[in-house]
């Protein structure tokens, strides 16, 4: 299990949200070339690079900050944001990206998610976004009523074989992660996830490698890193001392 520094672009700069919401976004790098650079020299294993810009508008805006930071580091950049056409995602692996994530488009354009599927295979990384258990798309702006697990069981039968679940409410809040959330998409995932949202602190992230569910393989944190509550380092060891706890 990883750490994944997140890289979110808006406006150019590296912000981080509050609860998806673009109008409580707080600027942290004018240029998020700096973060990542910063991120991997801190030792992070991977980068998770999202579009905002791209997210809210529905098409990539950030595409040449994508190509400069992989360009620049030496380690996976995972990207999302605004990739709604097979084009966008060429697009985005042509800019460097390693994995691609798609969000709103995975469920409204299921040739495009087959045909991703068929060329990327377990690059491709289908976001389930959540807020108050119910699934978030369009950038965080829409919710639909379908049960997280059946969203899972659907995408599954597709051939989606790698998720990234947000926990939106928690998102940008550092008031810990959904423990729960995490058992119960372990549950129901096919395949293997990266988990997002409220990790504040050290402890919270042994306490997601507590949880010790085998296809949770990488944890995204913003907030926490760019506010120094504990450095990239500390967190990956704490994921790994969490692995290695004894459940009671």
């Amino acid at each position: 299990m990883i750490l994944l520094p997140a890289v979110d672009i808006l406006g150019g700069r590296a912000v981080r949200l509050a609860q998806g919401s673009f109008d409580e976004a707080t600027v942290y790098d004018a240029d998020p070339l700096e973060a990542a650079r910063r991120w991997v020299a801190a030792g992070a294993r991977g980068l998770h690079v999202v579009d905002l810009d791209g997210a809210r508008a529905g098409t990539p805006a950030n595409f040449d900050h994508v190509a400069r930071i992989a360009a620049e580091v030496e380690v996976p950049v995972q990207v999302g944001g605004g990739l709604r056409t097979l084009d966008a995602v060429e697009d985005a692996v042509r800019a460097g990206a390693s994995k691609v994530v798609l969000g709103t488009a995975a469920y409204r354009d299921l040739d495009l998610l087959d045909e991703a599927i068929a060329r990327l295979g377990e690059r491709l990384v289908v976001a389930v976004d959540a807020r108050d258990g119910r699934i978030a798309d369009a950038g965080w702006t829409e919710e639909h009523d379908v049960p997280l697990d059946e969203v899972f069981t659907r995408l599954g039968n597709r051939g989606v074989r790698r998720f990234l679940y947000s926990s939106i409410e928690r998102d940008g809040m550092l008031s810990g992660p959904d423990l729960d959330a995490v058992k119960a998409v372990a549950r129901a995932v096919r395949g293997s996830f990266t988990y997002s949202g409220g990790v504040s602190s050290a402890e919270d992230l042994r306490r997601l490698g507590a949880v010790r569910q085998v296809n949770l393989t990488g944890v995204i944190v913003g907030k926490a890193l760019y506010e120094k509550r504990f450095t990239v380092e500390e967190g990956q060891r704490a994921l790994e001392e969490g692995l290695c706890t004894t459940s009671g």
